[in-house]
């Protein structure tokens, strides 16, 4: 085995939580390796416009994905995107990865910060406008809705609790719901109904959007009467579930029953040598501030492992 292709860490992942524990780890003056299947800076890539992250005014999740890239390749770190993972081998005490390409690379640690992807309708216009006034995150984008009409897509507590957060923005809020009644816990529910800025479309799924370079209008369909009809909004925000990017990962490390990584507090998994970060893992909010920490406390107690291994194997040597 080629020994350049050994690294002290390897992250899986090049979102917030995957640059920013590779930034740690090679400031730290490890050998790191980033791999990630997509465009490196995950889902935050696709966010137009990040007002809430500390000391930063404004930014685009592009600027900011190619800030942290390059902060991190400024201290050493490799990183490869685009890549499609093979095989991987998470037990024993060397680490491995092989890409399509049939590179095999080893190391004392893996980071995994695969991330995951809100669940999407999948109608027609749904990708032409995310970012566009389709979002997936209320805490990300309400403020862009100020005194707007938008719609909400979803029945459950997540749905329900982020429409009322949004009437903090909107003029208007219009939940369109599958089904006759909703999935969320009853003081949700009871706090939305007593909105007067939230109204309901029960029985009803949105099947397209429209609009030109920024979403104008939806089209919805009644499920019970099966009549059909345009509906002017400026916005859309679905909360419908959300999916971990964790397939490649069942049976190799323990996940719980929706799929997400199993962490403690140093984000080490169930498997020795092994740490997670970001929105792969069981956790309630998920934010760029929170990939961010979750990639820092992984990279520092992955820092320590390694070291703890190199100081135990030149004991060994030594002895």
């Amino acid at each position: 085995m080629n020994s350049n292709n050994h690294y002290d860490a390897i992250v899986i992942g090049a979102g917030p939580a995957g640059l920013t524990a590779g930034i740690y780890l090679s400031r730290a003056k490890l050998k790191t390796l980033i791999v990630n299947e997509g465009t490196v800076g995950g889902q935050m890539i696709l966010t137009h416009k990040i007002a809430n992250y500390p000391g930063v005014d404004s930014i685009s999740g592009y600027q900011l994905a190619s800030i942290m890239r390059n902060q991190a390749k400024s201290f050493g770190c490799e990183i490869k995107g685009n890549v499609t993972i093979r095989n991987l081998n998470l037990t024993g005490e060397t680490k491995s990865l092989e890409l399509s390409d049939g590179n095999i690379y080893t190391s004392s640690i893996i980071i995994l910060s695969p991330g995951g992807r809100s669940r999407t309708l999948g109608v027609p216009g749904e990708d032409n406008f995310k970012g566009k006034g389709i979002s997936y995150c209320a805490t990300c984008d309400g403020d862009f809705f100020t005194g707007k009409e938008i719609v909400v897509v979803g029945g459950g507590n997540s749905a329900l609790e982020e429409a009322v957060s949004l009437t903090k923005y909107a003029s208007k809020v219009t939940i369109v719901h599958q089904f006759d009644r909703f999935q969320a816990f009853e003081h949700a529910v009871e706090e939305a109904e007593n909105n007067s800025k939230i109204h309901f479309m029960m029985e009803s799924v949105i099947t397209a959007f429209h609009g030109n370079e920024n979403l104008e209008s939806v089209d919805i369909k009644n499920m019970k009467s099966g009549e059909s009809y345009n509906f002017k909004t400026d916005g859309t925000f679905i909360f419908i579930g959300y999916v971990p990017n964790t397939e490649f990962l069942k049976g190799k490390v323990e996940l719980n029953k929706w799929g997400e990584i199993l962490t403690k507090d140093d984000m080490s998994t169930n498997i020795e040598g092994v740490f997670a970060a970001g929105d792969s893992t069981a956790k309630r909010f998920r934010q760029v501030t929170t990939a961010v920490s979750d990639g820092t406390i992984a990279a520092l107690a992955g820092s320590k492992f390694v070291n703890d291994l190199k100081v135990k194997q030149k004991q060994l040597i030594t002895n």
